[in-house]
This record gives C-alpha cells, structure tokens and sequence, in this order.
C-alpha cells in the first residue's frame, strides 16, 4: 500500500526520486497523464525504506537497478493538479544514483517505455 491519502483539503504522497546523470544531463520523464516533467521515482509503499522504494521504482519505470550512492535532499511540495482540482502536498527524499552499471545510456538521449497501461517519456536534458 503506498503512503498516500486523501484528505478534505487533498491528497499527501510519500515520495523518492532518483538523480540519474551523465555528461551534463539529468534524466526527466513525462508519463501520460502529467503535462509536466518531473524525476524518475514514486510512492513508498507503507514498511519500505526509502531506498528500497527507488530501487523498486526505478525497475519498475526504466527496467534497470541504479545503485544508489547517497540522499541528497528532503523536500516538501505545494501544488494543485489543475486536470484534476486537487491540492497536494508531497514529501520528497531525492537520492543520488550510480547508472554506470546499466545499459540505460544506450536507450538514447529520448526514449519512451511502457510500464502496465502508462507511457513514460524519457529526456536527458542539460542542467542549464
């Protein structure tokens, strides 16, 4: 079950987020229902360490295991969905990750996977 409610003022997620990088770039997606790009990651779900919820989720969405090296920072989001109407706040820990060991630098600077019924869109995009 992942960590992640609703409440009469919205919805709280608990998140991870991988910082994939190489030659400059950082690795983004857009899956189909979020007109924004944001990091690769996802919900914790409840008695998972975060660690173990990146690497799920990095399986999950790119099909290779990064090897995560460090948290790099605890981050708290206020936003409001517009498609949906609904406020979130979401807490982030973002994770430093080792991809060297992966095959994902061959998928090109663009690439798009499936992951059930989604379509995740992937972009190395410069830092700059």
């Amino acid at each position: 079950m992942d960590i992640s409610f609703k409440t009469d003022e919205g919805r709280f997620n608990y998140r991870v987020c991988a910082i994939m990088t190489y030659n400059g770039n950082i690795l983004t997606m857009r899956d189909d229902h979020s007109p924004s790009r944001y990091l690769p990651g996802g919900r914790v779900q409840m008695g998972e360490t975060a660690e173990e919820a990146l690497v799920r989720e990095i399986r999950e969405e790119l099909a290779v295991t990064p090897e995560i090296i460090r948290p790099l920072w605890l981050n708290q989001a206020f936003f409001t969905e517009e498609v949906l109407n609904v406020r979130f706040h979401e807490l982030y820990v973002y994770f430093l990750t080792d991809i060297s060991k992966t095959d994902l630098l061959s998928k090109g600077e663009r690439f798009t996977l499936s992951e059930g019924e989604h379509v995740n869109e992937f972009e190395w995009l410069k830092f700059e």
